[in-house]
């Protein structure tokens, strides 16, 4: 490797260390990447003066001298996220770290094309990063509730949105003048989850994640994700376990996503175009204040009945050491009592079930925004001073 390859992997590396942390001390940049002190300084040193990190002086105090700096993200660079829906396109703009520094959802009374999604999310980029003139966008994520395929953004087939063969990449990235990413939603709230979530730390992770598009799934195998051959792995929500059952956006029949629908828990506490945290909240009160045969209680206990059925066939099959629920799901567990939730796989094998945790999505609504961004990111921190030779948006 050429001393320019070199210095560029480690300007990523350091990069990296302090966008997953959220600010990492130079003492601890040096543990973990086994470089000495003063290579350490010098990197940090580039990325202070090309805007990615600050410098303070805050970090705690452990043994004597002075303590070691604290490298934190910069606070000025950002990237847009974008989550569209079939009732809502949401967009936010993310800060290394993970952290949503802005975030509005357009409500619509239709189902976007991909023509008026482009549109609304270019609209609505543009008015949020001048909302924050200090900011600067530099790329844009996407997490689509459907298959994707990666290398160029391609939406080969969103069945709720209606959406087949459809550039979705290649047209935002000309309406905004900078690099955009794509990828299936429940793949980037998996990798949320994990960078900065409940999955921290997970060995093997199985991720459901459950929105107005129906459910879809993430698989982490030894700390890394697995997607599959085309990047479509993890489609849980078309398992299928009823063949009587009602019909599914794909087509077939008794699909998990066509028997546990977030939209029947919507119905059942009378709102409109909630967030996740918004319905978890309104779940978890009208369960609390109903009776057993409840409108909520009912359709909560109907769908954990049909997601036992599919954790059951999941947990035989991956044997992971952590499930975590995003989304309607994760309230579905928030609304569970105790034998609900030990349920959930108690008809597992026991040797595969035994070590197995069951988390809500520590990230909540945000988690879809989060991932998206992850996307965005990936590239600035893979080559983060070339990547300033591109405009950021309000230069473009």
């Amino acid at each position: 490797m050429d001393a320019g390859a070199l210095r560029r992997r480690n300007l990523s590396a350091v990069l990296e260390l302090v966008h997953r942390h959220g600010g990492v001390t130079r003492a601890d940049l040096t543990r973990a990447l086994g470089l000495n002190r003063s290579t350490i300084g010098d990197l940090v040193a580039v990325l202070v003066e090309h805007g990615w990190v600050d410098e303070r002086d805050d970090a705690p105090r452990s043994g004597v001298g002075r303590p070691s700096p604290r490298v934190a993200p910069s606070d000025t660079r950002v990237v847009a996220a974008v989550n569209p829906e079939l009732d809502v396109i949401d967009v936010g703009l993310v800060s290394l770290g993970g952290q949503i520094v802005a975030r509005r959802r357009v409500a619509l009374d239709h189902v976007p094309s991909v023509a008026e999604t482009v549109a609304i999310t270019a609209q609505t980029v543009r008015e949020l990063a001048a909302e924050a003139p200090h900011v600067e966008v530099r790329a844009v994520g996407v997490a689509v509730p459907g298959l994707v395929r990666r290398r160029d953004g391609q939406v080969r087939l969103a069945p709720h949105l209606g959406w087949r063969e459809e550039p979705l990449a290649a047209p935002l990235a000309e309406a905004l003048g900078m690099p955009v990413s794509a990828s299936n939603d429940a793949h980037l709230g998996c990798r949320a989850e994990q960078t900065f979530g409940a999955g921290v730390g997970a060995g093997t992770m199985l991720y459901l994640n459950g929105g107005p598009s129906g459910i879809g799934g993430g698989l982490v195998v030894d700390g890394r994700p697995m997607d599959g051959t085309a990047g479509y792995a993890g489609e849980l929500g078309h398992l299928g376990l009823d063949p009587a059952g009602p019909l599914c956006a794909c087509g077939a029949r008794g699909c998990l996503e066509a028997l546990a629908p977030r939209d029947a828990l919507v119905a059942a506490v009378g709102l409109e175009h909630p967030d996740d945290d918004a319905l978890e909240e309104a779940l978890v009160a009208a369960v609390a204040a109903e009776d057993a045969d409840g409108a909520a209680r009912t359709e909560v206990a109907r769908q954990l009945r049909w997601l036992a059925v599919a954790l059951r066939g999941a947990v035989n099959f991956v044997n992971p050491d952590r499930i975590v629920l995003g989304g309607h799901l994760a309230a579905l567990w928030r609304c569970a009592d105790e034998a609900q939730r030990a349920s959930l796989i108690a008809d597992a094998l026991p040797a595969s079930a035994a070590e197995v945790t069951i988390e809500p999505a520590a990230l909540g609504a945000q988690r879809l925004l989060i991932g998206a961004a992850e996307l965005a990111w990936d590239e600035l921190i893979a080559d983060p001073i070339d990547a300033l030779t591109t405009p950021a948006l309000a230069e473009a």
